[in-house]
């Protein structure tokens, strides 16, 4: 079955309910990761990374103050930009390679 076109999805507005499940399942995740982080080995930590993913996707309140410490510190915001796969990431690389090829074009007299 095809997915449906990106366009389209985007003017649907977000079910309430599975939006609530992802609202509840991020900070779910977070306080348990404590727990999960007794077992040894990395468990701890990739149940939180995924309670920050899962909370910064379903919460604008998060999404504000993710964008807060990204601007206070932009060398972590790198990094958990690439985790989180976040398009912005994705356009600032395309960008960042574009810049050496417009500068030699731009200059190359």
């Amino acid at each position: 079955m095809p997915r449906p076109n990106e366009d389209a999805r985007k003017d649907k507005p977000p079910r309430t309910g599975k939006r609530l499940f992802m609202l509840a399942l991020g900070p779910a995740l977070i306080v348990l990761s404590p727990v999960v982080g007794l077992i040894p080995g990395p468990g701890g930590l990739l149940v939180l990374l995924a309670g920050v993913a899962v909370t910064l996707q379903s919460s604008q309140v998060a999404k504000r103050l993710y964008v807060r410490a990204k601007r206070k510190w932009p060398g972590l915001g790198h990094w958990s930009d690439k985790g989180l796969r976040r398009p912005s990431h994705f356009r600032r690389l395309r960008r960042k390679e574009q810049e050496p090829t417009e500068a030699s074009a731009a200059g190359g007299d």
